[in-house]
C-alpha cells in the first residue's frame, strides 16, 4: 500500500539560510535593507492596530532564549531568538533565530524562515529608520563601539538610509575591529580605526554602541558625549545588561520601541519606572517631536521588538511568493477528514 500524498494545505513554505542569502544579494544589501525599512515604518504607523507584549525570556548563567510574538488582524507572527555571549568561545553563534509568519483566519503558517541572517538585517533596518527621525540632519561620521557580528549591517543601513560613508571604529578585541574595517572598506566606506572608545566618538555625529556582554557595563561615559548627537544604543536587551552611564540618560531625550519592555531590558532601567520617554510609532505617525534643535542629544533605547520582525516575516513573505527561494516543508498534518488524524496514520503504513 502506497502513502497518500501530502495535501497541498500540508505545506509551508521554508527560507534557508542559504536562500535568504541568495534573496539578499539578489536585492543588493543595501536596497533590501532599506525596502525592509519602508515595511518596519509601514507597522510603526499603524502601531495600536497590534497585538503587543514584552517578550517572553527564559533566562540563564549562560544567556537568554526567548520568543517575541506579537498579530494584527490579519497575521500573527512569533521569533525565536537566543543571546549567549560566551557562544564564541566555544565555536556557536550569539545570536541565532527563526521565525514564523502564520494566518489569523485560520493559524495556518504562511511563512517559515531562518532568522539570524535576517534579525541582523532588520536590527539595522529599524536603527538607520530611527536615525532619520532623530540623528542630525546632513550627518557624515559614525562611531561604532562594538564591532561584532551587528558592525557591518548597522554600517550599510546607515549609508542606505542617510549616507552616512566615514566610520570611526573601537571593540576591545582589535581583532574584531580588524574584520569589521577589512569587510567595511570592501564595500566602500571611509574606515577610521581607533584605539578607545573616547578617540572613536570625536567628530561623530552618530554613536552607535553594539557589545555583547550580558552585564551592567559603562561603554560611554558621560564626557563622551557632547551636545548634538545622536546615540543609537543596541547593545542592551535584557535585565542587567546596559552600556551608557546613567548620567548620559539624564542629559538625553530618549525614544523607545516599547515602554514595557525596554524599562525591563533597556538602558533606562537604570532610572526611576516613571522616567519620560517618547514613543517611537508616535514620531513617526507626527503626534510627538523627533530631534528638535541642533543641541539636543537624542538616544534610541533600542532593545528589538516583535513588530519589527513582524514587518520582516512581511517583507520575505512578498518577496517569496513565486520564487525559488522558499523551499516546501511537509509541516502539517491535513487529513481528508479532519476528525480523522488516526486513520491518516494508519493508511500512511505501507
Amino acid at each position: 500500500m502506497t502513502s497518500p500524498a501530502p495535501s497541498p494545505l500540508a505545506y509551508v513554505p521554508f527560507v534557508s539560510v542559504e536562500n535568504m542569502m541568495r534573496l539578499v544579494n539578489a536585492i543588493g544589501v543595501e536596497p533590501f535593507i532599506a525596502e525592509l525599512a519602508g515595511f518596519i515604518e509601514e507597522d510603526f504607523k499603524r502601531w495600536p492596530e497590534f497585538d503587543k507584549t514584552p517578550r517572553v525570556a527564559s533566562h540563564s548563567a549562560e544567556g537568554v532564549i526567548e520568543l517575541m510574538p506579537t498579530a494584527d488582524a490579519e497575521n500573527y507572527g512569533f521569533k525565536y531568538v537566543n543571546g549567549h555571549p560566551g557562544n564564541m568561545r566555544e565555536g556557536y553563534q550569539t545570536v541565532t533565530a527563526f521565525g514564523v509568519l502564520s494566518s489569523v483566519a485560520n493559524g495556518y503558517p504562511l511563512l517559515l524562515t531562518e532568522m539570524t541572517v535576517l534579525t541582523a538585517l532588520r536590527t539595522a533596518a529599524t536603527s538607520a529608520l530611527v536615525a532619520r527621525y532623530l540623528a542630525p540632519q546632513n550627518s557624515e561620521v559614525m562611531a561604532m563601539i562594538g564591532n561584532g557580528a551587528q558592525c557591518e549591517f548597522q554600517a550599510l543601513a546607515f549609508r542606505a538610509l542617510l549616507g552616512v560613508n566615514r566610520l570611526r571604529l573601537y571593540d576591545i578585541d582589535p581583532e574584531a575591529t580588524r574584520k569589521a574595517r577589512r569587510n567595511l572598506t570592501a564595500q566602500g566606506f571611509e574606515v577610521v580605526s581607533c584605539r578607545s572608545g573616547e578617540e572613536a566618538v570625536e567628530g561623530a555625529q552618530i554613536i552607535t554602541t553594539c557589545t555583547a556582554d550580558k552585564q551592567f557595563a559603562t561603554i560611554l561615559t558621560d564626557n563622551m558625549v557632547g551636545a548634538g548627537q545622536h546615540i543609537n544604543a543596541i547593545g542592551g536587551d535584557c535585565p542587567g545588561k546596559t552600556e551608557l552611564h546613567r548620567d548620559i540618560l539624564l542629559r538625553s531625550d530618549i525614544f523607545v520601541e516599547y515602554p514595557e519592555q525596554t524599562r525591563i531590558e533597556g538602558e533606562i532601567q537604570q532610572l526611576a519606572p516613571d522616567h519620560p520617554v517618547t514613543e517611537l510609532w508616535q514620531v513617526m505617525r507626527g503626534e510627538a517631536a523627533g530631534r528638535r534643535d541642533d543641541k539636543q542629544i537624542t538616544l534610541f533605547d533600542s532593545v528589538g521588538f516583535a513588530i519589527e520582525d513582524f514587518s520582516a516575516l512581511r517583507f520575505v513573505h512578498a518577496k517569496v511568493q513565486g520564487t525559488d527561494y522558499a523551499q516546501r516543508l511537509d509541516m502539517l498534518a491535513d487529513p481528508d477528514d479532519p476528525r480523522d488524524l488516526f486513520g491518516m496514520l494508519e493508511r500512511s503504513r505501507s
